[in-house]
């Protein structure tokens, strides 16, 4: 297992942007410990409905703030009062802050010192999302509308929470340039146009090509747009008879481990969608998963490739990880790299650079 620090990313360990840590069921009124950028949290629903997420442990004696069945404080109901968690050891209380605002047995208010980190939790299209900076700064980009969701003629995904996968997101979004891996991997066949776009803190893959089993031998082309906003969202739109939105949002627990989901909205002709509709959604969603599942092994079983040793076809390798590299430095160095890839490299198609004309 490779670590940022191998691939020579840049100063910070973990990057920076929005991030999916579970779904809006994971968060219930029982404190659950999670773990996210090298770090021990507690996620829990308060009794406004909100959701927060917190630093593990108590700065009291180093509890851990979830992981208890047998204390009183769970017994009594008092693990979670209005948005307010409580500590099983000792019973002190921080609230949505993460700032201690009563200790039970103390006449003296609690020490400044007794705070815990906590981090902003968004919910939107039935996930929780939090923005991460190692610097501490507000987002600089929106997190994406997802406005399928709830949507007519639109079925809702299913988020499906695909496991932890031991291998550095670095490679996991090397996929953004891969145009050789398709054929064999995932069947693509008479592929007509390959291209990548950067702007920013957006990196496109967009797709023109037949499929072994999706599709006939010499027949429709499909086309896909996959877009990265961050290092850690992917979404990717393919057109046909019912046009599907996929997610695939990756996020960091440790240094060279991730945790990954899985989402489908599919469009279907009824305004609200109907069993036979939900059905095919579903069916659609399996095959994604299959699709993705291809990628998922082939990254478990490699060993990190630090230094691609790239051939003329490959596509724009070097880009996409001086793109990735933004991410991993201080924000006011972020211009520095988009300017470095900015643009337009197609590696197949009509428009090709001299370089790939050959491919």
């Amino acid at each position: 297992m490779a670590t940022t620090a191998d691939y020579g990313l840049g100063e910070f360990t973990y990057p920076r942007g929005w991030f999916m840590i579970g779904q809006s069921a994971d968060a219930t009124r029982t404190p659950v410990g999670v773990r996210y950028f090298g770090e021990d949290m507690v996620l829990y629903r308060g009794d406004s409905g909100r959701v927060f997420l917190m630093e593990a442990y108590c700065p009291h004696m180093g509890t851990h703030l979830a992981n208890n069945t047998t204390s009183y404080v769970i017994k009594d109901g008092t693990h979670v009062e209005g948005d307010n968690i409580r500590c099983p050891y000792h019973g002190w209380r921080f609230g949505p802050d993460g700032r201690c605002n009563q200790i039970p047995y103390s006449p003296v208010a609690p020490p400044k010192a007794a705070a815990i980190k906590s981090w902003p939790v968004t919910e939107r299209a039935g996930c929780l999302w939090i923005w991460y900076d190692p610097e501490g700064q507000e987002a600089d980009y929106d997190l994406p509308p997802f406005e399928q969701w709830d949507t007519p003629h639109w079925v809702n995904w299913n988020i499906r929470m695909l496991g932890e996968l031991a291998c550095h997101p670095q490679e996991v979004v090397d996929n953004m340039c891969d145009k050789a891996h398709l054929e064999p991997v995932h069947g693509s066949i008479d592929m007509v146009h390959f291209h990548n776009e950067f702007d920013n803190h957006v990196c496109r893959q967009v797709l023109a090509a037949g499929h072994k089993t999706l599709a006939a031998e010499g027949g429709a082309v499909m086309t896909n747009d996959t877009w990265y906003t961050g290092p850690g969202i992917l979404q990717s739109v393919m057109v046909g008879e019912n046009p599907s939105h996929m997610l695939i949002a990756h996020t960091p627990i440790d240094d060279g481990v991730v945790k990954v989901w899985y989402g489908l909205f599919v469009k279907v002709a009824n305004a609200t969608p109907d069993e036979t509709d939900i059905a095919t959604a579903r069916a659609y969603e399996d095959a994604g998963v299959d699709a993705f599942a291809q990628d998922f092994e082939i990254w478990s079983n490699k060993r990190p490739c630090i230094n691609p040793m790239m051939v003329r076809g490959d596509g724009p390798f070097d880009k996409v990880r001086i793109w990735y590299r933004q991410f991993y430095n201080p924000r006011s160095e972020a211009a520095s790299y988009q300017t470095r890839v900015n643009g337009s490299y197609v590696t197949r198609g009509t428009k090709e650079s001299p370089w790939d004309s050959a491919a």
